[in-house]
Protein backbone atom coordinates (compact mmCIF):
# COMPACT_ATOMS: atom_id res chain seq x y z
CA UNK A 1 0.00 0.00 0.00
CA UNK A 2 1.22 3.53 -0.74
CA UNK A 3 0.04 7.00 0.31
CA UNK A 4 -0.91 10.13 -1.60
CA UNK A 5 -0.33 13.49 0.10
CA UNK A 6 -2.29 16.53 -1.02
CA UNK A 7 -2.35 20.02 0.49
CA UNK A 8 -5.65 21.90 0.29
CA UNK A 9 -6.14 25.23 2.08
CA UNK A 10 -3.26 24.53 4.45
CA UNK A 11 -4.63 21.10 5.41
CA UNK A 12 -2.55 18.06 4.56
CA UNK A 13 -4.71 15.20 3.30
CA UNK A 14 -3.27 11.69 3.39
CA UNK A 15 -5.14 9.07 1.38
CA UNK A 16 -4.13 5.44 1.46
CA UNK A 17 -3.87 3.94 -2.00
CA UNK A 18 -4.08 0.28 -2.88
CA UNK A 19 -1.74 -1.30 -5.48
CA UNK A 20 -4.38 -0.49 -8.13
CA UNK A 21 -4.01 3.24 -7.45
CA UNK A 22 -7.47 3.54 -5.87
CA UNK A 23 -8.19 4.98 -2.45
CA UNK A 24 -8.31 2.25 0.21
CA UNK A 25 -12.02 2.77 0.84
CA UNK A 26 -12.91 2.92 -2.87
CA UNK A 27 -14.14 -0.38 -4.34
CA UNK A 28 -12.20 -1.65 -7.32
CA UNK A 29 -14.26 -1.20 -10.51
CA UNK A 30 -13.19 -4.58 -11.92
CA UNK A 31 -13.09 -8.04 -10.39
CA UNK A 32 -12.18 -11.55 -11.56
CA UNK A 33 -13.57 -15.04 -11.22
CA UNK A 34 -12.83 -18.32 -12.99
CA UNK A 35 -14.89 -21.48 -13.32
CA UNK A 36 -15.11 -24.29 -15.89
CA UNK A 37 -12.41 -22.75 -18.10
CA UNK A 38 -14.18 -19.38 -18.29
CA UNK A 39 -12.53 -16.26 -16.89
CA UNK A 40 -15.11 -13.60 -15.99
CA UNK A 41 -14.41 -9.88 -15.65
CA UNK A 42 -17.13 -8.09 -13.69
CA UNK A 43 -17.77 -4.40 -13.09
CA UNK A 44 -20.90 -2.28 -12.68
CA UNK A 45 -19.80 0.03 -15.50
CA UNK A 46 -19.22 -2.68 -18.12
CA UNK A 47 -21.54 -2.32 -21.14
CA UNK A 48 -23.74 -5.39 -21.40
CA UNK A 49 -22.52 -6.90 -18.14
CA UNK A 50 -19.63 -9.25 -17.33
CA UNK A 51 -17.01 -10.11 -19.95
CA UNK A 52 -16.29 -13.78 -20.58
CA UNK A 53 -12.97 -15.23 -21.78
CA UNK A 54 -12.40 -18.88 -22.66
CA UNK A 55 -9.13 -19.10 -20.76
CA UNK A 56 -7.29 -20.95 -22.14
CA UNK A 57 -9.16 -22.15 -25.22
CA UNK A 58 -6.23 -24.00 -26.81
CA UNK A 59 -2.48 -24.58 -26.86
CA UNK A 60 -1.24 -25.08 -30.40
CA UNK A 61 1.51 -26.79 -32.38
CA UNK A 62 3.24 -25.19 -35.42
CA UNK A 63 2.23 -26.13 -38.95
CA UNK A 64 -1.37 -25.18 -38.22
CA UNK A 65 -2.35 -22.88 -41.10
CA UNK A 66 -3.57 -25.62 -43.45
CA UNK A 67 -4.20 -28.57 -41.15
CA UNK A 68 -7.14 -30.11 -39.32
CA UNK A 69 -7.57 -28.18 -36.07
CA UNK A 70 -7.67 -31.38 -34.00
CA UNK A 71 -4.10 -32.12 -35.07
CA UNK A 72 -2.94 -28.67 -33.97
CA UNK A 73 -4.22 -28.49 -30.41
CA UNK A 74 -2.33 -29.96 -27.47
CA UNK A 75 -4.70 -31.32 -24.80
CA UNK A 76 -4.45 -29.45 -21.52
CA UNK A 77 -6.11 -29.10 -18.14
CA UNK A 78 -6.47 -25.84 -16.22
CA UNK A 79 -7.01 -25.55 -12.48
CA UNK A 80 -7.48 -22.67 -10.07
CA UNK A 81 -4.53 -22.34 -7.69
CA UNK A 82 -5.55 -19.27 -5.71
CA UNK A 83 -8.10 -16.44 -5.78
CA UNK A 84 -8.30 -13.22 -3.77
CA UNK A 85 -11.60 -12.88 -1.92
CA UNK A 86 -12.15 -9.40 -3.36
CA UNK A 87 -11.71 -10.64 -6.94
CA UNK A 88 -8.54 -8.61 -7.51
CA UNK A 89 -6.28 -11.56 -8.36
CA UNK A 90 -6.38 -15.11 -9.70
CA UNK A 91 -3.67 -17.72 -10.13
CA UNK A 92 -4.26 -20.53 -12.64
CA UNK A 93 -2.11 -23.44 -13.76
CA UNK A 94 -2.34 -25.26 -17.08
CA UNK A 95 -0.81 -28.71 -17.48
CA UNK A 96 -0.26 -29.73 -21.10
CA UNK A 97 -0.32 -33.32 -22.33
CA UNK A 98 3.40 -33.07 -23.18
CA UNK A 99 4.26 -32.15 -19.58
CA UNK A 100 4.61 -28.37 -19.96
CA UNK A 101 3.35 -26.28 -17.02
CA UNK A 102 1.96 -22.78 -17.66
CA UNK A 103 1.29 -20.54 -14.66
CA UNK A 104 -1.00 -17.52 -14.98
CA UNK A 105 -1.01 -14.61 -12.52
CA UNK A 106 -4.02 -12.43 -13.44
CA UNK A 107 -4.82 -9.14 -11.71
CA UNK A 108 -7.74 -6.72 -11.95
CA UNK A 109 -6.51 -3.13 -11.91
CA UNK A 110 -8.44 0.13 -12.16
CA UNK A 111 -9.28 -0.09 -15.88
CA UNK A 112 -7.38 -3.09 -17.17
CA UNK A 113 -6.57 -6.72 -16.53
CA UNK A 114 -2.90 -7.66 -16.24
CA UNK A 115 -1.54 -11.09 -17.21
CA UNK A 116 1.85 -12.45 -16.13
CA UNK A 117 2.45 -15.90 -17.60
CA UNK A 118 5.31 -18.36 -17.09
CA UNK A 119 5.65 -21.43 -19.32
CA UNK A 120 8.07 -24.13 -18.15
CA UNK A 121 9.09 -27.44 -19.68
CA UNK A 122 10.19 -29.68 -16.78
CA UNK A 123 10.58 -32.73 -19.03
CA UNK A 124 13.57 -34.10 -20.94
CA UNK A 125 11.79 -33.72 -24.29
CA UNK A 126 11.31 -30.58 -26.42
CA UNK A 127 7.77 -29.16 -26.43
CA UNK A 128 5.96 -28.03 -29.58
CA UNK A 129 3.70 -25.65 -27.62
CA UNK A 130 4.06 -22.66 -29.95
CA UNK A 131 1.09 -20.48 -29.09
CA UNK A 132 -2.08 -20.26 -27.02
CA UNK A 133 -5.55 -18.79 -27.37
CA UNK A 134 -7.35 -16.62 -24.80
CA UNK A 135 -10.78 -16.26 -26.46
CA UNK A 136 -12.32 -12.89 -25.53
CA UNK A 137 -16.11 -12.96 -26.03
CA UNK A 138 -17.42 -9.53 -27.06
CA UNK A 139 -21.12 -10.11 -27.75
CA UNK A 140 -22.39 -8.39 -24.61
CA UNK A 141 -19.91 -5.51 -24.85
CA UNK A 142 -20.75 -4.75 -28.50
CA UNK A 143 -24.45 -5.56 -28.19
CA UNK A 144 -24.14 -7.57 -31.38
CA UNK A 145 -24.28 -11.18 -32.57
CA UNK A 146 -22.09 -13.23 -34.88
CA UNK A 147 -23.64 -11.78 -38.01
CA UNK A 148 -23.60 -8.13 -36.91
CA UNK A 149 -20.57 -7.49 -34.69
CA UNK A 150 -17.81 -7.23 -37.30
CA UNK A 151 -17.87 -3.44 -37.79
CA UNK A 152 -17.43 -2.95 -34.04
CA UNK A 153 -13.96 -4.53 -34.22
CA UNK A 154 -10.66 -2.88 -35.15
CA UNK A 155 -6.94 -3.31 -35.70
CA UNK A 156 -4.34 -0.65 -36.56
CA UNK A 157 -3.02 0.00 -40.08
CA UNK A 158 -0.25 2.60 -40.58
CA UNK A 159 -0.81 3.82 -37.05
CA UNK A 160 -4.52 4.44 -37.62
CA UNK A 161 -7.44 2.59 -36.09
CA UNK A 162 -9.05 0.61 -38.92
CA UNK A 163 -12.50 -0.90 -38.54
CA UNK A 164 -13.34 -4.39 -39.68
CA UNK A 165 -13.80 -5.58 -42.31
CA UNK A 166 -10.54 -3.96 -43.43
CA UNK A 167 -10.22 -3.08 -47.15
CA UNK A 168 -7.95 -6.10 -47.78
CA UNK A 169 -10.26 -8.65 -46.16
CA UNK A 170 -9.24 -12.26 -46.89
CA UNK A 171 -11.92 -14.86 -47.61
CA UNK A 172 -10.18 -18.15 -48.44
CA UNK A 173 -8.78 -20.71 -45.99
CA UNK A 174 -9.29 -24.25 -44.72
CA UNK A 175 -11.98 -22.88 -42.39
CA UNK A 176 -14.12 -19.77 -42.96
CA UNK A 177 -15.13 -17.14 -41.93
CA UNK A 178 -12.79 -15.20 -39.62
CA UNK A 179 -9.60 -13.19 -40.11
CA UNK A 180 -6.00 -13.60 -38.98
CA UNK A 181 -3.23 -11.00 -38.86
CA UNK A 182 0.32 -12.12 -38.06
CA UNK A 183 3.32 -9.99 -37.10
CA UNK A 184 6.35 -9.96 -39.38
CA UNK A 185 8.42 -12.48 -37.40
CA UNK A 186 5.79 -15.27 -37.25
CA UNK A 187 5.90 -18.06 -39.84
CA UNK A 188 2.73 -17.94 -41.95
CA UNK A 189 2.54 -21.76 -41.77
CA UNK A 190 1.97 -21.59 -38.00
CA UNK A 191 -1.20 -19.54 -37.51
CA UNK A 192 -4.93 -20.13 -37.20
CA UNK A 193 -6.41 -21.99 -40.21
CA UNK A 194 -8.81 -19.11 -40.92
CA UNK A 195 -8.40 -16.53 -43.73
CA UNK A 196 -4.93 -14.99 -43.37
CA UNK A 197 -4.71 -11.27 -44.09
CA UNK A 198 -1.67 -10.20 -46.13
CA UNK A 199 -1.35 -6.86 -44.33
CA UNK A 200 0.90 -6.67 -41.28
CA UNK A 201 -0.85 -4.49 -38.69
CA UNK A 202 1.16 -1.60 -37.28
CA UNK A 203 0.85 -2.85 -33.72
CA UNK A 204 -0.30 -5.78 -31.60
CA UNK A 205 -3.64 -4.35 -30.46
CA UNK A 206 -7.02 -5.74 -31.42
CA UNK A 207 -10.28 -4.49 -29.95
CA UNK A 208 -13.84 -3.28 -30.32
CA UNK A 209 -16.27 -0.54 -29.37
CA UNK A 210 -19.19 -0.89 -27.00
CA UNK A 211 -22.77 -0.88 -28.26
CA UNK A 212 -23.14 2.88 -27.70
CA UNK A 213 -19.52 3.60 -28.75
CA UNK A 214 -18.77 5.11 -25.33
CA UNK A 215 -16.08 2.56 -24.39
CA UNK A 216 -13.22 0.60 -25.91
CA UNK A 217 -12.24 -2.98 -25.15
CA UNK A 218 -8.79 -3.99 -26.44
CA UNK A 219 -6.17 -6.65 -25.79
CA UNK A 220 -2.48 -7.28 -26.46
CA UNK A 221 0.17 -9.84 -25.45
CA UNK A 222 3.95 -9.98 -25.71
CA UNK A 223 5.15 -11.97 -27.47
CA UNK A 224 2.13 -12.56 -29.70
CA UNK A 225 1.53 -15.09 -32.46
CA UNK A 226 -1.44 -13.50 -34.20
CA UNK A 227 -4.46 -11.26 -33.97
CA UNK A 228 -7.69 -13.04 -34.77
CA UNK A 229 -11.31 -12.10 -35.42
CA UNK A 230 -13.12 -15.30 -34.57
CA UNK A 231 -16.38 -17.10 -35.13
CA UNK A 232 -17.92 -17.06 -31.63
CA UNK A 233 -18.34 -13.26 -31.44
CA UNK A 234 -14.76 -13.14 -30.20
CA UNK A 235 -11.44 -11.37 -30.62
CA UNK A 236 -7.99 -12.81 -29.89
CA UNK A 237 -4.48 -11.66 -29.24
CA UNK A 238 -2.99 -15.16 -29.17
CA UNK A 239 0.23 -15.24 -27.19
CA UNK A 240 3.38 -16.88 -28.50
CA UNK A 241 5.44 -19.47 -26.65
CA UNK A 242 7.58 -20.59 -29.59
CA UNK A 243 8.30 -24.07 -28.25
CA UNK A 244 10.25 -25.00 -25.15
CA UNK A 245 13.53 -26.86 -24.83
CA UNK A 246 13.90 -29.37 -21.96
CA UNK A 247 14.14 -27.38 -18.72
CA UNK A 248 13.40 -24.06 -20.46
CA UNK A 249 11.17 -21.33 -19.03
CA UNK A 250 9.64 -18.40 -20.92
CA UNK A 251 7.79 -15.31 -19.69
CA UNK A 252 4.74 -13.78 -21.41
CA UNK A 253 2.70 -10.76 -20.40
CA UNK A 254 -0.60 -9.32 -21.53
CA UNK A 255 -3.30 -6.71 -21.02
CA UNK A 256 -7.01 -6.29 -21.52
CA UNK A 257 -7.88 -2.59 -21.58
CA UNK A 258 -11.39 -1.37 -20.74
CA UNK A 259 -11.38 2.38 -21.31
CA UNK A 260 -13.57 5.30 -22.27
CA UNK A 261 -13.64 5.87 -26.02
CA UNK A 262 -10.32 7.68 -26.32
CA UNK A 263 -8.11 6.10 -28.97
CA UNK A 264 -5.17 8.39 -28.19
CA UNK A 265 -5.26 7.31 -24.55
CA UNK A 266 -5.48 3.64 -25.54
CA UNK A 267 -2.37 4.04 -27.70
CA UNK A 268 -0.52 5.93 -24.97
CA UNK A 269 -1.19 3.16 -22.49
CA UNK A 270 -0.28 0.48 -25.01
CA UNK A 271 3.04 2.13 -25.89
CA UNK A 272 3.93 2.35 -22.20
CA UNK A 273 3.04 -1.29 -21.52
CA UNK A 274 4.53 -2.77 -24.72
CA UNK A 275 7.47 -0.56 -25.78
CA UNK A 276 8.98 -3.37 -27.86
CA UNK A 277 5.89 -3.42 -30.10
CA UNK A 278 6.35 0.29 -30.76
CA UNK A 279 10.03 -0.17 -31.63
CA UNK A 280 9.30 -3.13 -33.92
CA UNK A 281 6.74 -1.13 -35.90
CA UNK A 282 9.14 1.73 -36.52
CA UNK A 283 7.25 3.98 -34.14
CA UNK A 284 4.08 3.99 -36.25
CA UNK A 285 1.67 2.51 -33.75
Amino acid sequence: MRFLNQCLGGVLLVAALTPTGLAADEPAPLSLSWQKNMLTISGKHLPGGPLKIHYIEAYCRPGSTDRDWRETTIPHETKLIDAAQDGSRLQLQCTLADGVIVQHDIRALADNIDFQIKATNPTKRPSLAYWAQPCLRVDRFTGRNQKTYLDKGFVFYNGQLTRMPTPDWATKARYVPGQVWAPRHVDRNDVNPRPLNDTIPSNGLIGCFSADESMILATAFEPYQELFQGVIVCLHSDFRIGGLKPGETKQIRGKIYILKNDVAELLRRYRKDFPEHHAASGGKN
